[in-house]
């Protein structure tokens, strides 16, 4: 900054582990009383940052300027060159004072939190901030829970011990895993990234690790390691990292997990680490737009991510692992009649269809209502979806859309076109108007059998539509109604007399559908094709239900939907208690509450089967009167 007076000064703002490295001696008297303000604000959960300055000459400054610039432009180690002008020049800074500013957690981040952990996501902290306020802050967002099995620190100074405390933490967690060590191997499939096992874990783990250790763990000799450990745990905090850092824990877990990876953040810092995920989230709020610009999506609240992925994007999922397997279902089995006719035309490749028919089987007639399915269906509403996070998990199994759904769809198109073509081929082979005249003919089959194609996969959608809306009556009913004006449109006298070449079936359609066999024929087939799938459907139903078919069947015996959630007032507190989620400079109650000594003495002193409290059956009603006027006082 240059003053009105011309002088130059340097203005720097920090955390006050970064800024007191960078001080004067002379400003020790000042760095004490500092700290104790750093101390009380920190207490009252307020969010704290040093000032410091420092005045600089001008011909220092004009010719530091210079060597930036130069470095700046340089092609090779440009970031090392300029990390070290701006450590000589960030040197004997006076210390300023420090500032204090509220910085809480937003409205529903703890329900959130602990509904994607039902949902069975496994979710990371990457975060800037010290070990004590980031495990202050998992356990506010329930991330961290007194019920874990236990939660490891790891915060060594070098690599051999990252890698000691990282094995000592497995070892306690699954310690097979630490004997079968060398057999050992990383899967590696050609041409594709390498894989990591899963290994199953009983119970619940958290890991907590600082980014010095974290920057051994991420290298090449230990990266494995420490995923193997990292992804046992229910729960990760990485505390004081850097931007990179985030990227490449981001871009570690790509390359040796089958995973799908979501990163969400709201500042510049969280940009690498947004464009590094598979899908990237930016909160709009006070820290600027640069990681909203960064990503796929973007909103204003944390607990919004819970609709986006338990809700819309699940809904999404199914819609089109709908889509995918009714569409190749109908089309297969529009192809694969064709085959089957092959055999009786010689291969000639006459088709069994109208040329009509195969321009708008696809254009008109079916293409409608799987676009309202895929569009409007939901197999549960929003609010028992939020109710029941399992929900979700079907879509990480990938138990809608997979090799076996994909050969069990191939092989009911197999039987569907079987039955479309030699039900209607024996139904019409030597058969007779009521009237004596002869329906065994080409037109008169091509007709009967894609009737029969149409309808057969209109009830096979009608069958996969969970959620039935207008717009898909309007689309199915529709399109039916549609496929008989268009078919006795085009096969009418007039249509032939005026475009002879292009309407050869003449008549056919009125000679042929006003005979009884002809829709005999169509319910049976349709009743043949629809049959296998009904069966199945119900004996999986019965026989091994799956979570969506538990809370299909709840839903419907339900009379009333679950209420919506309730969303909290902030309250405004006033305690002189550091909060939770407080980003203190000074020790607090972290490894109190690791500890939980104070939980078993409180549940000493409730127990209903303490023996001391069988003996004093006041003892209870004083302890409990005690406790309360304390916290009543504490939180006045």
């Amino acid at each position: 900054v240059r003053c009105p007076e011309g002088k130059l000064s340097l203005y720097c703002k920090g955390a006050d582990t970064i800024i007191y490295e960078r001080l004067h001696p002379a400003c020790k008297t000042l760095k004490d009383v500092t700290t104790e303000h750093l101390d009380v604000s920190g207490s009252e959960g307020l969010r704290t940052l040093v000032l410091a300055y420092k005045d600089l000459e001008e011909g220092y400054f004009e010719d530091w300027r210079a060597r930036h610039h130069t470095a700046s432009t340089a092609l090779e180690e440009r970031e090392e060159k300029l990390d070290e002008l701006y450590e000589e020049i960030e040197k004997n800074l006076q210390l300023l004072g420090a500032t204090a500013i509220e910085d809480k957690l937003q409205d529903g981040v703890p329900q959130t939190i602990e509904q994607l952990a039902k949902a069975d996501i496994k979710m990371w902290v990457l975060t800037g901030d010290k070990q004590e306020t980031a495990v202050n802050i998992g356990y506010a967002c329930n991330m961290l829970r007194e019920e874990m099995n236990d939660v490891f620190i790891i915060s060594a100074n070098t690599a051999e011990d990252v890698r000691e405390e990282l094995r000592n933490a497995r070892r306690k967690i699954k310690p097979e895993t630490i004997e079968a060590e060398p057999i050992f191997e990383v899967k590696q499939p050609k041409n594709k990234s390498a894989v990591l096992p899963e290994d199953t874990v009983e119970g619940e783990y958290g890991l907590v690790i600082n980014g010095h250790s974290l920057a051994y763990g991420l290298e090449k000799s230990m990266e494995v390691e420490f995923l193997r450990t990292v992804c046992m745990c229910k729960t990760v905090i990485c505390c004081r990292v850097t931007p990179l850092q985030k990227a490449q824990v981001v871009q570690l877990v790509k390359k040796y997990k089958k995973a799908i990876t979501l990163a969400i953040g709201d500042g510049a810092n969280d940009v690498s680490m947004i464009k590094a995920a598979h899908i990237g989230v930016g909160i709009s709020g006070q820290e600027g737009m640069q990681a909203v610009l960064s990503s796929d999506f973007s909103f204003a609240q944390f607990r919004y991510l819970q609709r986006l992925l338990l809700v819309h994007g699940r809904w999404s999922y199914i819609r089109m692992c709908k889509f995918l397997n009714y569409f190749f279902y109908k089309n297969f089995t529009f192809t694969l009649v064709h085959f089957w006719y092959g055999f009786f035309c010689g291969f000639s490749a006459q088709t069994v269809y109208d040329e009509w028919y195969i321009t708008l089987y696809n254009l008109v007639y079916t293409s409608l209502p799987v676009l309202g399915m895929s569009l409007f269906d939901q197999d549960v509403s929003d609010r028992w979806s939020l109710e029941y996070p399992k929900l979700y998990e079907p879509g990480q199994l990938n138990m809608y859309f997979s090799i076996g759904s994909f050969i069990k769809c191939l092989l009911h198109s197999i039987y569907s076109s079987l039955i479309l073509f030699f039900i209607p081929y024996g139904a019409m082979y030597d058969t007779m108007r009521d009237d004596g005249k002869d329906l065994a003919d080409y037109q008169s089959f091509a007709l009967l059998a894609q009737t029969c194609l149409l309808i057969a996969v209109s009830i096979q959608l009608g069958l996969d539509t969970a959620y039935w809306t207008s717009v898909n009556q309007l689309f199915m009913w529709g399109s039916l109604a549609i496929y008989f004006a268009i078919t006795l449109t085009m096969y009418s006298n007039g249509m032939y007399l005026i475009f002879t070449a292009s309407f050869p079936f003449i008549g056919t359609a009125r000679n042929s559908l006003n005979q009884p066999n002809v829709w005999l024929t169509i319910l049976l087939t349709t009743i043949l094709c629809v049959l296998p799938v009904v069966a199945y459907r119900f004996s999986r139903t019965e026989l091994r239900p799956t979570i969506n078919d538990k809370v299909r069947y709840k839903v419907s015996k339900s009379k009333h939907a679950p209420p919506p959630q309730a969303t909290r007032a902030r309250i405004r507190r006033t305690s002189s208690r550091r909060s939770g989620y407080a980003f203190s400079h000074a020790q607090g109650y972290g490894d109190l509450i690791t500890s939980s000594r104070y939980l078993r003495k409180n549940m000493a002193t409730f127990s209903p089967r303490s023996k001391t409290n069988a003996k004093q059956p006041g003892t209870v009603l004083k302890t409990y009167r005690a406790v309360k006027d304390t916290v009543v006082d504490k939180t006045l």
